[in-house]
């Protein structure tokens, strides 16, 4: 399993990764795992992406999540539970390539996890959406994730999930918005370069 520290570096090139436009190959941060699930939607590939990457509106479709706030730009808070039932924990996403690819970390301490989404066309016009979790308990939390029936309840949640979410983008036909920013190691990539600034208001910079 990398450890966090290793899915933060970049590593020399490798065939058939994905590369930065210097060459540089991301390493992503999911290299064994415990879930992957698949499932094909009938929507173009952006559609999809943009459709996923509108967080506030997955309770709409999903069973578990109840409510999702935008902390930061690549960190929101998610709310889950069944019935009365709640768990909050907080979500870093770390890396982010639009209509391609998103992978983000739970910031929770007990216990944690980390997972990938894909977005790969398909040959019939649609997309085949593809997550991978992988889980990371702390303490006694280690018992259950060794365990295959927690393994096969986790696999079994993510498809309900994807297949909600399935039926949630086909019946609207259309995205209902999109972020379409790129994320490297958990920051916004910007296409240029902002300017200095003066620590004086209204003052000239050079």
């Amino acid at each position: 399993m990398a450890h966090e520290d290793d899915a933060r570096q970049a590593v020399p090139h490798t065939p058939g990764m994905p590369t930065d436009g210097d060459g540089v190959t991301r390493r992503r941060p999911l290299r064994e795992r415990h879930v992957e699930e698949t499932v094909e939607v009938a929507v173009p590939v952006r559609t999809a992406y943009n459709q996923w990457t509108q967080f506030k509106s997955f309770p709409r479709f999903s069973t578990v999540v109840r409510g999702v706030e935008q902390i930061r730009p690549a960190v929101t808070t998610w709310t889950i539970g069944y019935g009365p039932l709640r768990h909050r924990f907080a979500v870093e996403i770390v890396e982010q390539d639009p209509d391609a690819y998103l992978a983000w970390r739970g910031l929770e301490q007990n216990p944690s996890h980390q997972g990938e989404v894909e977005f790969r066309p398909t040959e019939s016009g649609g997309t085949a959406i593809t997550v991978r979790m992988l889980l990371e308990p702390r303490g006694a939390a280690r018992i259950l994730t060794r365990s295959s029936r927690a393994v096969r309840l986790t696999a079994r949640l993510v498809r309900g999930e994807l297949t909600n979410f399935k039926r949630f983008i086909e019946g609207l036909g259309q995205e209902g918005g999109a972020w379409r920013g790129t994320i490297r190691n958990g920051r916004v990539q910007h296409d240029r370069p902002e300017p200095p600034r003066s620590r004086v208001a209204q003052w000239p910079v050079g």
